[in-house]
Order: structure tokens, then C-alpha cells, then sequence
């Protein structure tokens, strides 16, 4: 079981800019998938020396199936990676939100797997409507106004330093 601390609580990211990341992630997400996809064209155009058909890709299923596994496994890692490693993702840069767990500790690397496999969950994009996003509560973790956060946290650290020696 997790402390859960209050300056936590109180510096939640606002729905405003919950759905703001969301629609910004899923933006960047789309961008960047259309990219690889777009150099993966272009370097097959330059091996094999023909463009790659549309219309055979679209009757094809094995390659609709691939495509499809392709953008999960990169919806996935976007999240995965620049969460666990960076605390944020490129719309939460934009933002200026941050994940971290409940007792104001970077998450691990469970909790962002099981923060982002909760993204499934129908309606999951719906529910930080509501006090916490359900793949926030399931996980142990919350989005926070990371400029509030820090402030508050070096005031406190300020306040508890009153009355140390300073050693020169």
C-alpha cells in the first residue's frame, strides 16, 4: 500500500488539460505512425524499386493485421517510454503536467504498464471527467501541474531548512 500525500491531491492537473493531453498525444501518436509508415514506403521503394500498392494492401489481411498490431505496439510504447523515462508525454510537455505516483515518488514501471494497458478499458478517455481517470486510480498514479508541484515542494523544503547550520 501506497502513503498518499496530500500535495499530490492538491496539484491534479485540471480536466482542462487532462483532455488537452489527450487529444495532444493522440495527435503526436497519429503524426509519428504516418511517418514511419511514410519512410517505411520510402525505403521500400528504394530495395525493391516499385511503390507499394494501395489497393493490394487493402485487400490483403495479413498486412491490414500487421498494420494494426504495428500502430498498438507504437500507441503502447509512446506511453510506456515516455512516461516511465521521462514522466511525461509530448502533450503533457505542452501542458506542462506530469505523472507521478501517489506518494510523490517517480511511478514504476508496473504501475505505467498498468496505467497504460488500462487505457483499453472502454471509456477510459471519459473518465478523468470525473475526480481521478480510472487508469489513474487502478494504477496508483496522477497528473499534476508540475510548475505548482515543484513550487510548493521547494517551499516546504525551504520552510523544514530554517534553523540548520549552514557548513560553510
Amino acid at each position: 500500500m501506497r502513503k498518499y500525500l496530500q500535495i499530490v491531491n492538491r496539484h491534479r492537473a485540471s480536466s482542462g488539460s487532462r483532455f488537452a493531453n489527450y487529444f495532444l498525444d493522440g495527435i503526436f501518436i497519429q503524426v509519428i505512425y504516418y511517418v514511419i509508415i511514410f519512410i517505411f514506403g520510402l525505403v521500400y521503394a528504394v530495395i525493391f524499386g516499385e511503390a507499394i500498392d494501395s489497393e493490394a494492401i487493402e485487400g490483403n489481411l495479413a498486412v491490414n493485421i500487421s498494420f494494426m498490431f504495428l500502430y498498438l505496439l507504437f500507441y503502447f510504447s509512446y506511453f510506456i517510454l515516455m512516461e516511465y523515462f521521462l514522466g511525461k508525454t509530448i502533450g503533457k510537455y505542452i501542458t506542462g503536467t506530469s505523472v507521478i505516483s501517489i506518494d510523490g515518488n517517480k511511478p514504476t514501471i508496473g504501475q505505467i504498464v498498468g496505467r497504460t494497458f488500462s487505457r483499453l478499458v472502454p471509456f477510459d478517455a471519459l473518465s478523468f471527467l470525473g475526480e481521478n481517470g480510472w487508469h489513474d486510480s487502478w494504477s496508483d498514479t496522477r497528473v499534476i501541474n508540475t510548475k505548482n508541484y515543484d513550487a510548493e515542494k521547494q517551499a516546504k523544503s525551504e520552510i523544514d531548512d530554517l534553523g540548520k547550520k549552514e557548513i560553510a
